[in-house]
């Protein structure tokens, strides 16, 4: 039973009952069943007790795993506990005095105290604040000591700053009588440095040690797991270092990698056997294995052939976005449960985008939910009507009474950048609503467009790749991968750009037979690692068009304007600025200023003149489409007689309302009506592009002119 359906590798590490063991788990290679067909030979070979062995990983969810199995191995008995459980009962039963009040978050406390920062700090996420105390704890560096040993390490606000919230926090903490999950480790390293019998008791108690996700210890963890073993050597760990990923922790694999210079007879198993993946998804994944250093690991598929990934660039986001709700349809028209399928981002922040293009086309989703992020919460809650002045000012003013930043800096905190960039999306979803709307009205609309991603959510899968490690999918997309993006602009050292690159591998990893990898911006230099030959959307516009009018236009005033002030073009406003201009289409100096790179301070010294260029660049791309690659379906072409039906109705509404013929509807949203063909106002409703707003401005002429081709026709 022990030894059934296991292969060469695993069958190797599961003989190996005594002694150092280090097992290299590559992805998908069944590293649970080979650690605990182990431990479960260990007790049937009586090399050891059952309790005589404590295994330890990092979850909750994979201890109960563990012992699900170890009990069905016939090893009950077994202590399975993660190291934080695995050190509170270690203190409670030796030093029960010791253990104060249990802390379950740090967040309520670091809340407390970040509010009594100086602005712009005050609202900084509690959540950012407790990274950096784990961070410090992590490494045992004491209030004391903090600036000393930062390093090149930054924390999410001023150095100052966050040693005056460190210190706090440890006063409170101490003066109220608890113990956070740092301390409960701390506690239990002194206790055996300074009590030798306890120290004696334990190691009698426990002879053989197996930590599982090995690649994910941190110092602090590490050396309790010292501690423990003292100077024996019956230890099995098993990870993947190029799954190592939490260096924000104070993780990383060098505990791993390290485990043969520290135990030279130790055993080392590699597990490259994978059981997950198509050969054509590992093939993929397997191009980035010379760039992520390590113990090298090659994944060997065990499954039948599949499709071959899907990657490509586009020349707008628009037409990225569209093509991933295409994929997501038509996967789900072939069968695939949309639980089986997952969107990975760098950052919540990104998923966001993502939540309202899958509302717009009606595809429900889980595990993303802007409107339940404190930046979105705290900023809906003050938002009462009736308002003191129209929509778009009173969002504007309390974003920024809540500390949002027009032009954020680099290196915030992963929770402050996905607050920052949450403001800013409810600052331009203001600015496009009615200004004559009210706040119950406009919190309506954003519930409908971002509502349904919460804990009781079914659908497809919207992840963090962080919280996507562990995890497995039939389908797998990978949109955005662009340079800023993934690697994230705040990755600049070369330990920074590797984690990175392990991100990536772990995305890549995720996928069993469907995997999608899109970008519509700058490439990523990942792609080119994996062997893509990555293009740009400039080169798109290249191979199949001119540089769009538009851009033309904006480049030449910048360039006017750089000229006449004696600085270079970047300062008056960088590319990727005029790309963000044409993608958004601002139609006010408001929404103008909502853009990353402009602000008031801009438009104060460009004054009217900017938006006069902006109008005149947006007309010029809405007369002249950016062509884009082929998608996988039928698009309506331009000489398609409904498309141009529907083309002339919105060029003569446009000319009678006064405005650029876009702001009706853009291209993509009248090529998937002329596609969609929908006869009444619930079925245009369901199409990407017709709001709640158009909806009820434009509906009943958009059926009119349908309609009337149909009879012609």
């Amino acid at each position: 039973m022990i030894f059934d359906g296991l292969n060469p590798e695993q069958r190797r590490a599961v003989d190996a009952v005594r002694g150092p063991v280090c097992i290299l788990a590559g992805a998908g290679s069944g590293k649970t069943t080979t650690i605990t067909r182990r431990i479960a030979n260990q007790v049937a070979t009586g090399a050891f007790g059952a309790d005589q062995i404590l295994a330890v990983t990092f979850t909750d969810k994979a201890t109960g795993e563990l012992r699900e199995r170890l009990t069905a191995l016939g090893a009950r008995g077994v202590q399975a506990r993660t190291f934080h459980s695995a050190a509170l009962a270690q203190l409670r039963y030796f030093v029960p005095d010791q253990v104060g009040r249990i802390v379950a978050s740090k967040a309520l406390a670091l809340r407390h105290i970040g509010n009594t920062l100086p602005r712009p700090y005050r609202f900084r996420p509690a959540g950012d604040l407790a990274t950096e105390v784990e961070w410090a704890k992590n490494r045992r560096i004491p209030p004391d000591r903090y600036l000393a040993e930062l390093g090149d390490h930054e924390p999410p606000i001023p150095a100052d700053l966050m040693l005056r919230v460190y210190r706090e926090y440890e006063r409170r903490k101490r003066d109220g009588g608890l113990t956070d999950f740092e301390d409960m480790l701390e506690l239990a390293v002194r206790l055996y440095e300074q009590d030798e019998r306890a120290a004696m008791d334990f190691r009698d108690r426990y002879r053989a040690f197996t930590v599982d996700e090995y690649q994910d210890v941190n110092p602090l963890q590490q050396t309790l797991l010292d501690r423990w073993l003292g100077s024996r050597d019956d230890l099995c760990v098993v990870g993947d270092d190029y799954q190592s990923i939490y260096a924000f922790t104070g993780a990383g694999p060098e505990h791993l990698l390290g485990t043969p210079a520290r135990f030279p007879q130790a055993t080392i198993v590699r597990l490259e056997a994978n059981y997950r993946s198509t050969s054509q998804v590992l093939e993929l994944a397997n191009r980035l294995v010379p760039r992520l250093g390590g113990a090298e690991k090659t994944l060997r598929p065990t499954l039948p052939d599949g499709p071959e990934p899907t990657v490509r660039p586009f020349a707008t986001t628009e037409s990225e976005n569209a093509f991933v709700v295409g994929r997501i349809q038509a996967l789900q028209a072939q069968g695939t449960a949309l639980e089986e399928i997952a969107l990975l981002c760098r950052t919540n922040a990104r998923l966001a985008d993502f939540e309202e293009v899958l509302h717009e086309a009606g595809i429900p989703f889980q595990g993303a939910a802007l409107l339940e992020r404190e930046g979105a919460r705290r900023l809906l809650r003050q938002l009462r009507d009736p308002l003191s002045g129209t929509l778009a000012d009173v969002v504007r003013e309390l974003a920024l009474e809540t500390g949002w930043l027009e032009d954020p800096p680099d290196r915030l905190g992963a929770q402050e950048l996905t607050r920052q960039n949450d403001l800013g999306r409810l600052v331009r979803l203001a600015a496009d609503f009615p200004g004559e709307a009210t706040a119950a009205e406009f919190t309506a609309d954003l519930r409908r467009r971002f509502g349904s991603g919460g804990a009781e959510a079914r659908g497809i899968h919207l992840l963090t790749y962080h919280r996507a490690k562990g995890l497995e999918f039939d389908a797998v997309f990978l949109p955005q991968l662009e340079e800023k993006e993934l690697p994230t602009k705040a990755a600049r050292t070369a330990a920074e750009l590797a984690e990175e690159r392990r991100l990536l591998y772990v995305g890549l990893t995720r996928a069993r037979r469907h995997l999608t990898l899109t970008w519509s911006r700058l490439p990523s230099r990942f792609l080119e690692e994996l062997g893509v030959a990555a293009e740009p959307a400039r080169a798109l516009r290249r191979r199949g068009a001119q540089l769009p009018p538009g851009a033309s236009v904006l480049k030449a005033w910048r360039l006017e304007r750089a000229r006449a002030e004696g600085v270079p073009a970047y300062v008056v406003f960088p590319d990727r600025t005029i790309e963000e201009i044409l993608r958004l289409q601002p139609a006010t100096p408001a929404e103008l200023a909502s853009i990353p790179g402009l602000g008031p301070t801009r438009l104060d010294r460009f004054g009217d003149e900017l938006m006069e260029v902006v109008n005149e660049a947006l007309s010029a791309t809405e007369e002249t489409p950016i062509s884009e690659p082929p998608p996988l379906e039928r698009v309506a072409e331009p000489n398609d007689p409904l498309y141009r039906e529907l083309s002339t109705w919105r060029r003569a509404r446009a000319d009678r309302d006064g405005i650029p013929a876009f702001h009706v509807f853009g291209n993509s949203t009248l090529d998937a009506i002329a596609r969609a063909r929908p006869q009444t106002l619930d079925e245009l409703a369901e199409i990407p592009g017709v709001g709640p707003v158009k909806l009820e401005r434009y509906g009943e002429e958009v059926i009119e002119a349908l309609t009337a081709c149909s009879e012609a026709a």
